[in-house]
This record gives structure tokens, sequence and C-alpha cells, in this order.
């Protein structure tokens, strides 16, 4: 009887664990959250601001964690000093794009 309990104790935990793990924000929605909190206030909802889509992704992404300076403020803050990732700034171009480019 000790058994089948602890069977179905560890076999709960583990369902938990699975359901727990699906519920986390996808990473576009962590791309999502991070340019409302960001950068909507620069560059618009609809990234339709201080956004030149004729850069290169390699540049777009170099802009995004190493920061520009505008020809007038505000500059662009370089988010590689503050934890981003190369990953996370292509994601966040990706994110900018598809942005700009729906109606």
């Amino acid at each position: 009887m000790k058994l089948i309990s602890a069977v179905t104790l560890t076999a709960a935990v583990c369902l938990l664990m699975v359901i727990a793990v699906g519920a986390k924000n996808s990473p576009q929605d962590d791309t999502a959250a991070f340019y409302n909190s960001k950068c909507v206030m620069c560059h618009g909802k609809k990234a339709e601001k201080k956004f030149d889509t004729t850069m290169t992704d390699d540049q777009l992404v170099d802009v995004v964690l190493k920061g520009k300076k505008a020809e007038k403020p505000p500059n662009m803050p370089a988010y590689g000093e503050k934890g981003v990732t190369a990953e996370q700034a292509k994601a966040l171009v990706d994110h900018m794009k598809a942005l700009k480019a729906a109606p």
C-alpha cells in the first residue's frame, strides 16, 4: 500500500512539473513583453519610429547589443551590457520587423 501511494505521489508531482513547464511563457511572449516594457516608448507600438529596416539583421542586432547615438536624444541603450544575448537581440529584431510589416 505504501508503494502504491509513493508511486501515485511521484506520478502526481511529475504531472504537475510537466504542467508548470508547459505554462511558462514562450520565447515570443518574452520578446513581446521586453519590447513593450523597454522599446515601445521610443519605437512605437508598430516599430514605426527609429527602426531602419534597410539595415541587415546583423547590423540591427549589433545596435541592440551595443547601442547607438542618435542625431538627437534619446540614444539607443546598449542592451548587451544589461544582459541581453545575441539570440535575444535577434528575436527582438524579428519581432520588430513583424510589427512593422503588420497592417
